[in-house]
């Protein structure tokens, strides 16, 4: 890993940070109903990094997370601010939201665009990401 890869990202209030240890290139755009009403936008796009290379920092105790009943959808949030922060993608990964990434957005690049039957039918993908009517599998 180069120190280019290892990145510290903060909510807007400042009081939750974290850091990432891996080189983050790939992205996934989520287009479902869950994403859009969590967001008030068309959906979310995220990075996907293994769980060994996050960390919080500071602020742990100030992030809430909010799962949907019967259902594997959660978000997290900062308490104080709002921001949308990173959250448990499945067992062994770690979600990070996309906006949040500021320090290595010129390698950025949405490869899968997931629940697309749902989109928005005014959000129109403008990107050369590949596109799945559903999850991928």
């Amino acid at each position: 890993m180069s120190q280019a890869d290892c990145i510290e990202v903060q909510c807007n209030c400042g009081r939750v940070a974290f850091r990432v240890t891996c080189r983050i290139t790939d992205l996934y755009a989520c287009h479902c109903s869950l994403c859009r009403r969590a967001t008030g936008t068309m959906g979310v796009t995220v990075a996907v990094v293994p769980d060994g290379t996050f960390a919080w920092l500071r602020g742990e105790h100030l992030v809430r997370r909010w799962q949907m009943p019967g259902h594997d959808w959660e978000c997290s949030f900062c308490a104080n601010c709002g921001t949308q922060l990173p959250g448990r993608n499945d067992a062994s990964t770690t979600y990070v939201p996309a906006g949040l990434l500021d320090a290595v957005q010129d390698r950025l690049v949405v490869r899968h665009h997931v629940w697309v039957s749902s989109k928005a039918t005014w959000h129109v993908i403008g990107d050369e990401g590949q596109q799945h009517p559903e999850g991928l599998t």
